[in-house]
C-alpha cells in the first residue's frame, strides 16, 4: 500500500504564491508517475500536472508558465509551486501516485489540500 499527505494549501490573495507538498510511503516503486489533480465546488476534478519519476513533465495548459511541479524521489516527495494565482485556481488539490505492476495499473490519491484565491 502507498500512502500519500499533501500540505501546503491555504489562502492566498490573486497574484500570490503557494507551494503544495506530497509525501510518500509505503510500497513505492522505482517507476512510476506522480501528479496534482484539482476539484473546484460543482466541476469534475482536472489535470494540473504530473511528473513521471524520469523526470518527464506534463501540464494543463491553464496552468502553463503559473506552476511548476517537481519531486525529490530520493525523499518520495512531490511539490508544487504555483505563482501568479487566480481566482479560478481556487480548488481541493490532490496528490496522486500511479505506478504499475505488469500491466495493471495501481493508482493512490491523497487526502487533499484546499487552495482559496481570493481578496
Amino acid at each position: 500500500q502507498v500512502q500519500l499527505v499533501e500540505s501546503g494549501g491555504g489562502l492566498v490573495q490573486p497574484g500570490g504564491s503557494l507551494r503544495l507538498s506530497c509525501a510518500a510511503s509505503g510500497s513505492i516503486f522505482r517507476l512510476n508517475r506522480m501528479g496534482w489533480y484539482r476539484q473546484a465546488p460543482g466541476k469534475q476534478r482536472e489535470l494540473v500536472a504530473t511528473m513521471s519519476s524520469g523526470g518527464r513533465s506534463n501540464y494543463a495548459d491553464s496552468v502553463k508558465g503559473r506552476f511548476t511541479i517537481s519531486r525529490d524521489n530520493a525523499k518520495n516527495t512531490m511539490y508544487l509551486q504555483m505563482n501568479s494565482l487566480k481566482p479560478d485556481d481556487t480548488a481541493v488539490y490532490y496528490c496522486v501516485l500511479n505506478q504499475w505492476v505488469v500491466t495493471d495499473q495501481y493508482d493512490y490519491w491523497g487526502q487533499g489540500t484546499q487552495v482559496i484565491v481570493s481578496s
